[in-house]
Parts: structure tokens; sequence; C-alpha cells
């Protein structure tokens, strides 16, 4: 795993890198997931969603007879399940174009109640006791275009490039009712799914988890037997149905007992692997190198898996990616998704970012990883986007509004560039990504909210993150940045300043932010600054020969604006400035080998931060003065003292050498 160091004080220089093309179908993540459920809702009431919450799934059993020339279907699907307390009935969704040929509750048919989707059957349970409920149903399950909600949780179709019929699932967020019968809540994984499912035998049906069987059942058809033995969201269950090749790969995480496959279901024309290979070939590195800054890949022993549809980018359904083409990001993203959605799942749509914007921020890693100067872009090309207006929150307040729950300005960008952010403000990299690992883990296999990500942070860096929740998660807009700055004497002056683009919501953001200086004779400098106000003043003493602030933020840490960057003559020498008083305090010996004494004016308190040369926080404590630092074991380098007095009126800024 690539150790990545944020320093602050860094002599640095970037280039600018441009790719050939950028992905043309860079978000069709959120393109088709937002079509899919375009102005859809869950079709039950609150009271019916309520009955639903009355019981547990723990399994369900898809025994299905499928085709890749059409949608129809029929079979049977079980739902396997506990009552949470007494209950008289379980109610459950299935599209209402179904036909039900009949229901059996513990093996016995029952009558039943339906209104439109919801159907109720009749049942006598104890708080803690099991039952199965079995539907034999068939029918054509709704389309775009038939389905008043909108969207398609199943869908036929040839590919425009290879030529291939097609039938495939996708549930997200609302559609999983469109094509088996099933309890649509996030909060309740099953433990573990079968699907079975019968195809003519010129195709494959592929699904989660392991092929069990592959029986010819003769007269031309033959059924593919698939049992994941995981805790699985309803939306996850998929199955698509073609005439496939299979191409199987494996993958050697550094602590996987065992190989792990990677089986792709790729059309059966003779181009159409040959196209793909290299790039299919590519996941074995992701799923290692995801491994090992994620943890171990969360359904090591069973799979993962490609099956190829003609939708426009993928859908991450567990151990299995339904995927329309193979490129880099693309399969880097759906491939996160097994930690970041799967493994672990938003436990509201309103949350979809732990999802969704872990998924995206994957991409930049791998590609710093992998492509290293590609990720420059790419962040780039997000907060260009995410700039494209002023406003919006990555936390989803209409959560029955697809368009806005998948977004891609705001729930993939913006949602990619915070996780970058935060990684910036914890300033550690190996911190950073031990937070994202403690996160996996107290969640495995569970589901989990924005703000669980914000504690196993804040846990590990010991950083309070709670303002930068309030102003980039549930917050609109972004900073927009000016700068001035002075030398006098040996100090420079920097004074930033800033409005925000939605200052009705997010008027002020107290992130951290970098400022670039070129020194004469020198390499420059990257200085990172704590911002508390709309206008901060700094005084740093002790950076010689500083020419010009060329740049804020020159990392692209932050998404922001810049105004301007000007050279003001009189920051610094005006009284209200507190120069003579800023003066007044003193650092020595400078350079330093054993001690450094502190000297402030009187009795004054201030706050001393001390930053060491990668930018991370070695201490902080309360001085006055003559307090004595003994810095006798640090390394040689420079050091960055902050004081900043009680009344948060005066902050000085000393570089110490060791």
């Amino acid at each position: 795993m690539k150790r990545i160091y944020l320093a602050a004080l860094l002599a640095t220089a970037f280039t600018s890198y441009t790719t050939a093309q950028k992905d043309k179908e860079k978000f069709s993540c959120a393109n088709i997931k937002a079509h899919n459920s375009t102005l859809k809702s869950n079709t039950l009431n609150i009271q019916q969603i309520a009955e639903t919450e009355k019981y547990d799934v723990h399994f369900y059993s898809l025994d299905l007879n499928m085709t890749n020339t059409s949608t129809d279907l029929s079979g049977t699907v079980e739902i396997h399940g506990e009552a949470r307390e007494p209950l008289d009935s379980a109610l459950f969704e299935l599209f209402e174009t179904f036909t039900v040929t009949e229901i059996r509750f513990n093996g016995s048919p029952v009558n039943y109640g339906r209104q439109l989707s919801a159907i109720k059957v009749p049942v006598n349970l104890l708080a803690g006791e099991s039952f199965i409920i079995a539907v034999d149903y068939g029918g054509t399950p709704p389309d775009a275009a038939s389905n008043p909600l909108g969207g398609a949780g199943m869908t036929n179709d040839v590919s425009p490039s290879w030529g291939n019929q097609v039938t495939w699932s996708l549930s997200e967020p609302y559609s999983a009712f469109e094509w088996f019968p099933c309890k649509q809540s996030l909060k309740d994984k099953a433990d573990s799914c079968a699907v079975s499912v019968t195809v003519p035998s010129t195709c494959k049906a592929g699904s989660n988890g392991v092929l069990e069987q592959e029986t010819n059942l003769g007269n031309g058809f033959t059924k593919f037997s698939w049992k994941h033995r995981y805790p699985i969201d309803y939306y996850l269950i998929s199955v698509a149905v073609a005439e496939y090749v299979d191409y199987t790969i494996f993958a050697n995480p550094t602590d996987a007992p065992d190989p792990i496959p990677v089986v792709n279901y790729i059309y059966d024309n003779p181009q159409t692997l040959p196209n793909f290979q290299d790039d299919i070939d590519e996941t074995v590195d992701f799923i290692e190198y995801f491994s090992d800054i994620f943890g171990l890949y969360p359904f090591h022993t069973e799979k993962y898996g490609h099956c190829m549809a003609p939708l426009g980018g993928g859908m991450e359904h567990q151990t299995m990616t339904t995927q329309g083409f193979f490129e880099k990001t693309l399969t880097a993203h759906e491939l996160a998704h097994q930690w970041w959605g799967d493994h672990v799942t938003c436990k509201s749509w309103a949350d979809i970012w732990v999802n969704e914007g872990f998924a995206s921020y994957a991409e930049y890693l791998m590609l710093e990883e992998m492509y290293p100067g590609e990720e420059v872009q790419d962040m780039n090309d997000r907060h260009t986007d995410i700039k494209s207006q002023a406003g919006g929150s990555i936390w989803v307040e209409d959560s029955l509004n697809g368009d806005r729950v998948f977004s891609s300005r705001l729930t993939y960008n913006k949602g990619a560039a915070f996780v970058h952010t935060l990684r910036f403000m914890i300033n550690n990299d190996a911190l950073f990504l031990q937070g994202l690992r403690n996160y996996q883990a107290a969640h495995s296999y569970d589901v989990a909210l924005g703000t669980d990500v914000q504690l196993a942070l804040e846990q590990v860096s010991g950083l309070d993150l709670s303002e930068a929740f309030e102003q980039w998660y549930y917050g609109e807009g972004y900073p927009v940045y000016t700068a001035k700055w002075n030398v006098v004497g040996s100090d420079l002056f920097v004074r930033l300043s800033h409005s925000t683009s939605k200052p009705s919501v997010t008027p002020t953001f107290t992130n951290p932010v970098e400022m670039r200086f070129t020194r004469s004779g020198m390499s420059d400098t990257i200085v990172r600054f704590d911002v508390t106000s709309n206008n901060d003043l700094y005084v740093l003493s002790g950076l010689q020969n500083v020419t010009n602030l060329n740049s804020v933020d020159p990392k692209n840490w932050i998404i922001n604006n810049l105004g301007s960057i000007q050279h003001d003559l009189n920051l610094g020498i005006s009284a209200v400035e507190n120069l003579e008083q800023i003066q007044e305090i003193t650092l020595s010996p400078n350079p330093a080998q054993d001690f450094v004494t502190i000297k402030t004016p009187g009795t004054e308190k201030f706050t001393l931060k001390i930053l060491d040369p990668r930018g991370q926080l070695v201490s902080e404590q309360e001085v006055s003065s003559n307090t004595v630092i003994d810095v006798s074991s640090w390394a040689n380098g420079l050091y960055l003292f902050e004081l900043q007095a009680e009344n948060g009126e005066r902050t000085l800024r000393k570089i110490i050498r060791k």
C-alpha cells in the first residue's frame, strides 16, 4: 500500500494533467440509478411500512424461469423471517401486475389480501417465531414507459455495441418489488439468499454468491443455482441472463486465506473478451489494493464478478456487479461499493454518501496509486462540476426523489470531494485509512449513517469534526477566498478572508487552508493555516525571503474559488493589527537544539499548537511567559509554532528550525 504524506511545509511543484479523454460514462452509475427511480417512492403508506417492520427477513429463496429475450418471468420466491412481536398478518410487496397463483404460509396454502402492490398474509405468530412465506407468481415486470412510478426493476435490451440481448435486474433504490416479492427496508438485511434461474441452454444466468450447481434439465433448458451466505440488502440481490462466456481470474489479497475468484460473464462474441480483457484483468489489482486500504474484501470466501448488460455504467450487485463495459474508474467504483454500500450499507437513502461518496473517492485513490497524476484532473473535474451551481448539500433531504438521491454533482462529486477534505483535515494518511477500516469493522455486514463515519474518523484522529460535517455535509456551497500578504521586518503578515456561495445556509467554512509562498533563492514553501472566521490575520516569524504568496489551496484539497491575492503594503503596519503587542512575543533560540523558551507580554495566556514538517500536530497546550518546550528528541526540520491569544484576536506563527 502506498503511503502519502500531506506536507504543511514542503517545497513542491505540480504538473497539470489532461486526460486523453474524459470518461463519457464517468457518472453513469448516478445516471442509471436516478433514471431507475425518477419520481419513484416506496409504494407503501406509512402504516403499511410500519407493518413490514414487525418482522425480520432472514433469507430469500428465488427459483425463477427467465429468458434473455424478454423480461417475462415466473417461479416461486420464499421469504424466511422471524416475528419481532406477536403477529396476525405479514405484509410484503410485489408489483400489482404480477399474477399470484398461490401463497403458502409454512407450507400450507392461505388466502391473502392484496391492495395494489401490498400483499398481506394471515399468520399466527408469537414474538421470536420463524416462518416461511412462499409465493408462486408470474408475469411481466413494469418498464419505465408503463410504470407510472418510473424506473424498471427488470430490463431487456440489446447491446448497441455488441448486439447481444440481455435481461437484467436493477433494484436500487425501490425497484426490487418489481420483479420479486420482498420487504424493501434498508435496515433489514437478509442473512443470506439463494437465486436459482432456469434459462435456455444457450444462456447463462449470473447472480450473487457461489454457483453451486449448473443442471441440464433437458428440452433445451439449464438451471443455474447460486447461493450467497452473507447478509445482503434487498436491492443488491440480482440476476442477469444472456449468452455469456465465463472468464474467471483470481485475486490474492495479502490477508486472504485462499485466492478469490473473479467470475466474469462476458458476451459470447469472439471480439468482446479480447477487447476488454486487459481492463477486466485490472480488477485483480483493484481488489488487492482496496483490501490493503479498506480491509480484506468482505466476501472473500465466495467471489467477486461481473455480468455484462447494455446499461450506461454499472450497478454494484453484491459479489456480481452488472456492468455495461470495462474502464478503470468505472470498474474501481463498482468494486469499491462491495465495501462502501454492500458490506456496510446506508441506513437511510438520506445518507447515500456512505455508499456513493466513498465509492467515488475510491476512484481517486486508485488513480493516485496506479495512475499517478491522473487523480489531479479527476478532482479538478469534480470541483468544477460541484461549483456549476451555488448550493446543495451532500446529505439528502428528499430521500424519495431519485434524481436528488443519485445526483452526480452532490452525492457523487461533492461526496468524494468531502472525503478528500476530511483526509486533508486529519493530515495523516495512516490515521485516515485506519478510521475507514474501523468504520468498516464497526458496522460489518450492517447499515450506518454519515455520523458513524464522523465518529470513526474522530476516534482515530482526536479531532472534533462537528463543524466540518455541519458545513460540508449538511451545509451548502463553498468558500471564495481572498488573501493579502506583506513582509514587515522579519515578520510575514497574511490576512485570509472568505465569503461563501450560499451564505444564507453556510456563512463560514472553518476547514484549514494551505498557502504556497515563493522565497528568493529557496524552494517554494506551503504553510497550513487554521481558519476560525471569515477574516483571519496570521503573523509568521522566521519564514525568510518571502517574495510572493502565489496560491491558496495549491493542492486542491478544498472545493473553493479564489477571489484575489494581493500584496498589501499596509498590512501589519496599522495599530489595529496589534503589531507591537505581537512583537512582544518571542521564541528563542532559533535554531533550537534542546529547548525553546516562549516569552509573552505580562501574564497573558496563549494556546500553543506545534506542527511538524509534515503538518502533523506535535502538541497543543496552554502557555504563558517563560514556558520552556523540550525539543531535544525531535527530528531535524522546520516546526511551526502557533500561539493564539485567549480572546482570539491575535495569532502568532513562528517557524523554528531544529
